[in-house]
């Protein structure tokens, strides 16, 4: 799952940044996650999620609505990137500034932050220990829209370069895995909240 909308005033790219919680609207978009779990009577058996305070208040009602713990994973963590707490968009945005054209040489790996491969390599790891260690049920990890993405792509056996306008991960958005005899499958996507969505809010969203 991703997390929920967050306050993000300056509409930054906030990145790993500590103290970038949930807004008002990004409470009430975990809380219809957690809901739609509730409602398909998933039997989630335990809860994980990115140690970024986004995540876990986003994993917060999932955990009470199951009576669990939420257990803390740096692998699903959010990249690191160069543009960090920069606006990017507007007259000042971060991308018109020669000084940051260095970063930008190379899109495809990327140069301004962790490489794709990495990010799907930790994603799938951490995925794979999930979900042997338990013994039935379901798993939820709640991460960030580039990490949920590098799976789905890797999972489907596409390029991990892309253009991240194209990317199909709303905030609170539940993408379903599944293990398939020898390998994991995606099964389901779902954007419970999709109601409470405001694609004007998502500047600065991972």
């Amino acid at each position: 799952m991703r997390h929920g909308e967050v306050f993000n005033p300056e509409r930054v790219l906030y990145g790993r940044l500590p103290n970038y919680r949930l807004s008002e609207q990004g409470v009430l978009m975990a809380a219809t996650a957690a809901a739609e779990l509730v409602e398909r009577g998933r039997p989630v058996v335990r809860v994980i999620a990115s140690p970024l305070q986004r995540a876990q208040e986003s994993a917060a009602p999932i955990a009470a609505a199951f009576g669990l713990p939420v257990d803390s994973e740096e692998r699903i963590i959010e990249p690191t990137n160069a543009f960090e707490g920069k606006r990017m968009r507007g007259s000042d945005g971060a991308l018109r500034d020669p000084r940051n054209w260095p970063a930008l040489v190379n899109p495809l790996r990327p140069s301004w932050g962790e490489p794709f491969r990495a990010v799907s390599k930790r994603m799938l790891a951490a995925i794979d220990d999930a979900w042997n260690s338990v013994d039935e049920g379901d798993v939820v990890l709640v991460s960030h829209q580039l990490p949920i993405w590098m799976v789905h792509r890797s999972l489907a056996h596409e390029r991990l370069a892309h253009d991240p306008r194209n990317r199909r991960c709303d905030l609170s958005s539940i993408t379903t895995l599944s293990w398939r005899g020898d390998h994991f499958a995606e099964t389901g996507y779902a954007s419970p909240a999709a109601a409470l969505l405001d694609p004007s809010n998502d500047v600065g969203a991972v």
